[in-house]
């Protein structure tokens, strides 16, 4: 390997990627029952991201937005559902669900954002 390739490697992850492309990375926060058992068993917080995101610009966006340390990301695809309107069928959008466990003592507080 190359001296530049190794300290790219050793860099933060905040300062492998443009702040601005990571500011886009996460749509939203996913609120169910399910990421509310999550959240509250494995510290594990799930966001809706884009379709093209990676686990290294999610884990750089969460460390970035929330000022947390995140010790994993673990992503899976979402199929839409079909969906009748009348006679007509439609489908609704894939999308892409991270789930991302923060460290030990680290949580996010999505109503204290204000």
């Amino acid at each position: 390997m190359t001296a530049v390739k190794k300290a790219v490697e050793r860099a933060p992850l905040a300062r492998r990627f443009s702040a601005e492309q990571l500011m886009q990375v996460l749509l939203a926060p996913v609120v169910s029952e399910k990421s509310t058992r999550v959240a509250d068993k494995n510290r594990q917080y799930v966001f809706r991201v884009l379709d093209a995101a990676t686990k290294p610009e999610i884990k750089a966006a969460v460390e970035l937005l929330f000022k947390t340390k995140v010790d994993s990301v673990t992503v899976s695809r979402v199929k839409g559902k079909k969906k009748r309107f009348g006679r007509f069928i439609g489908r609704r959008n894939n999308w892409k669900k991270a789930y991302v466990k923060l460290a030990e003592g680290q949580e996010i507080n999505f109503a204290a954002t204000e």
